[in-house]
């Protein structure tokens, strides 16, 4: 899609000139993550594209939970729960205890939750 198409933008918004100033692209280049990097971080990110999981990361920012408080809170069964939370797990996002036979989970850290909670303030801007 050309940029005359998109009802996104105009010819406002691109330069007149191209002409790159090499010393602001080399700086620049300088710094940014290896493309791995960018690869592992848009993974992490896909974690995030799931409103189950959310909500979930939502509930647990407010609160550590077992997992059948989750599964009320939601209204959902224990298998979308559980497979959901697996995700998590995997991904580093969330992490359990076991408290005699119950699994309380939490947030793996802070930055999960600063994750989140500055997705939702951007958003309901």
């Amino acid at each position: 899609m050309t940029m005359e198409n998109n009802n996104l933008g105009n010819k406002d918004d691109l330069c007149e000139v191209f002409d790159s100033h090499e010393d602001v692209v080399n700086r620049v280049k300088e710094r940014i993550p290896d493309e791995s990097d960018f690869t592992e971080l848009s993974e992490f990110f896909k974690i995030f594209g799931n409103p189950t999981r959310l909500k979930i990361i939502s509930l647990l920012s407010i609160e550590d939970l077992c997992v059948c408080d989750i599964c009320e809170a939601l209204d959902l069964n224990q298998t979308t729960v559980s497979n959901q939370l697996r995700i998590l797990r995997a991904n580093n996002i969330v992490k359990y205890q076991k408290e005699g036979k119950m699994a309380r989970y939490s947030l793996t850290d802070l930055h999960i939750e600063m994750i989140y909670k500055v997705g939702l303030e951007h958003i309901l801007e």
